[in-house]
């Protein structure tokens, strides 16, 4: 039974009225395509409707969660009680000399493009990864050896006294998928990046080279979230997996990748709690036979 269903009028008052949804299946935003429902879905198109929808939330004590594009979340099967703020819509992007500046629903492959036209260089490696800004500020999202924090220069946040503060990179506290936002629940409005002139062709040659070792390396076929553990110190969680013997090991619909054994995918008809318990088996067989310990990179969010 969804006991938020009648605070949906607290949002229709400044929300469109499609974007505030009730009862909406998260596995129809969520990259695993797995997820029951939110009770509340809201779809901002402002910064102003982020600040207002948090400060009611905050005051009548609502639980909420801010998503983006649902590439790095698992939902589990019974969904999410409260609010869910999916922030995509919120994706202007600017660019003033060598500083690029953008909302937190941009997606990373829209501000890496936005670069490339600017003749601008240091975000080719989120080329391909399928987050927004916002979840890539998050968790300093990175790939190919590079990271947010490697260009960032400030972000806007909302904090947990519904203050909208500027944090500079050193007050991000970003550390390997790690930040302050992540810490203590802040909401991540936009962000500034400092990027560097170069040649056009040079860049278009590395996103180019990027995308093809990224199509040839990686499940992208199958529904997943990315890299589904981080990396350990001193190893790679994908070649402990594999020599752990469980490359294509599924359970019910969720399996091992063939072609990266650091991805877990929805082959088809998978659940959350399939996903989940295969995620339990691997960290179980790599800590028996390596003594390593794997911890997810996604995350899940909801209820059984």
């Amino acid at each position: 039974m969804n006991q938020y269903k009648n605070l949906n009028s607290l949002f229709e008052e400044f929300y469109k009225k499609e974007n505030v949804i009730l009862d909406s299946e998260m596995k129809n935003h969520v990259y695993f395509r797995v997820g029951g429902p939110a009770d509340i879905l809201l779809i901002p198109e402002s910064k102003e409707q982020v600040i207002k929808t948090i400060k009611i939330c905050r005051e009548k004590s609502i639980p909420f969660y801010v998503v983006g594009n649902g590439s790095n979340l698992l939902v589990k099967d019974g969904g999410i009680r409260g609010v869910v703020i999916k922030l995509n819509e919120l994706k202007n992007i600017r660019v003033d000399g060598d500083i690029l500046e953008a909302e937190c629903g941009a997606m990373l492959k829209d501000i890496s493009n936005e670069a490339l036209k600017n003749s601008l260089t240091g975000l080719e490696f989120s080329c391909g990864i399928p987050g927004t800004v916002g979840g890539a500020v998050f968790m300093n999202a990175g790939a190919y050896n590079g990271e947010i924090a490697d260009v960032i220069e400030s972000a806007e946040v909302i904090n947990d006294k519904n203050e909208v503060v500027v944090l500079s990179k050193e007050e991000l506290e970003l550390g390997y998928r790690s930040s302050i936002v992540m810490k203590k629940n802040y909401v991540v409005l936009s962000a500034r990046f400092k990027l560097q002139k170069a040649e056009y062709d040079k860049i278009k040659e590395t996103v180019d080279d990027l995308t093809r070792r990224r199509e040839e390396k990686q499940p992208l076929e199958y529904p997943s979230a990315g890299s589904t553990f981080k990396r350990p110190e001193g190893y790679y969680a994908g070649k402990l997996i594999q020599d752990a013997g469980l490359k294509g090991y599924s359970i019910g619909g969720a399996a091992v990748s063939e072609k990266h054994s650091g991805f877990v995918i929805n082959k088809g008809g998978a659940t959350a709690k399939d996903i989940i318990d295969l995620i339990k088996h691997i960290q179980k067989e790599v800590k028996d036979k390596f003594g390593v310990e794997l911890h997810p990179e996604v995350r899940i969010l909801g209820e059984d």
